[in-house]
């Protein structure tokens, strides 16, 4: 399977545009056609990206700006996932873990000798994404970290796999603020292991419960999923929480009309009410499978406004009650 990205992450490009009062009519064409899930193909963000940096051909290494407008928004759930961490090294666990719904495979590689932690991607499964792409994902990444932690040392070192001219070497230099090497075999950042302990400011286990379960339903999503498919079950459970899981909200969301949407549904032979119902009740064992989500909890998340609603519907779904199945779980051995 090769590597790719998400309509999420290019937009990135958009953030960055307005941020430079860039017009740039085309690209914005071009990158407005992805919606947020859209599988994007790794030679269509270097072309974008490209295109962007030429738009800023007396600032040396553009892409590190590009990276530092980085939002949970442009990673998804991934993004709060690492929000919702205990500490640092938990939060690069959490990006280890599910990288997968970024890239659509696992990629990261995370080892330790005792005095450094270093989380790397190893330039055989990247497939050579280029420096401008690995620039901007990592600045992307130390962004995140610093606005969250903005007493975080810099990193002990950064490496890439590609080159840069001694311009470009110095404006990463000063951007990470550590000794950045390129020419490398992985594209490494290395943090002292102490710092690992460092804690996170977002330390909510509630939330983090909600979203590892929703992060792993669309893991299990991916393998036999198409595109619309999947964008619509990435959608649903954050509007189902709202209480905003109609047709109506959730194609606007996803850039589409709602008659494109029934009628892609159709195709499936399915109504937006069968939809809704087949993604509830996937998500309802989901959810049921997290010990610590209580059954109103998880008729909170799935949208339903009373757990006596719930506890029907799963019944309908599965012939037993919500708490008969969940003992009958804790019950295998």
């Amino acid at each position: 399977m090769l590597i790719r990205v998400t309509g999420a992450w290019i937009s990135l490009l958009l953030d960055w545009l307005d941020q430079q009062r860039l017009p740039a009519p085309a690209l914005r064409a071009a990158v407005l056609q992805r919606v947020a899930d859209d599988v994007v193909p790794v030679e269509f963000w270097r072309d974008c990206l490209e295109q962007a940096v030429a738009l800023r051909p007396a600032q040396p290494a553009p892409e590190l700006s590009i990276g530092a407008c980085i939002q949970p928004r442009h990673v998804g759930v991934l993004g709060y996932l690492v929000l919702a961490t205990h500490t640092l090294g938990e939060a690069m666990w959490a990006y280890k873990r599910y990288e997968k719904l970024f890239y659509g495979l696992d990629v990261a590689e995370m080892v330790s000798d005792g005095e450094h932690a270093e989380l790397h991607w190893p330039k055989h499964l990247t497939g050579g994404l280029g420096q401008r792409a690995d620039g901007a994902a990592i600045a992307a990444m130390l962004s995140f970290l610093r606005r969250q932690l903005p007493e975080l040392p810099p990193p002990t070192s950064v490496h890439f796999i590609g080159q840069a001219d001694a311009e470009a070497q110095a404006a990463y230099s000063g951007f990470f603020r550590c000794p950045v090497h390129f020419g490398d075999d992985h594209v490494r950042v290395r943090y002292p292991v102490a710092l690992l302990a460092q804690p996170m400011p977002l330390r909510d286990p509630a939330l983090k419960a909600i979203l590892d379960r929703q992060a792993q339903a669309l893991l299990e999503t991916l393998p036999d999923t198409d595109p619309m498919d999947a964008a619509l079950r990435s959608a649903l459970p954050r509007f189902l929480t709202e209480g905003e899981a109609r047709l109506e909200v959730i194609a606007a969301a996803l850039h589409r009309s709602p008659r494109t949407l029934q009628r892609r549904l159709a195709e499936r032979g399915l109504t937006w009410q069968q939809f809704l119902d087949q993604a509830r009740a996937r998500l309802a064992l989901d959810y049921l499978a997290d010990p610590g989500l209580s059954l109103s909890d998880v008729a909170l998340l799935l949208g339903f406004s009373e757990q006596s609603a719930f506890s029907r519907a799963f019944k309908r779904w599965y012939q037993r009650t919500p708490g008969a199945f969940r003992r009958a779980r804790q019950l295998r051995p």
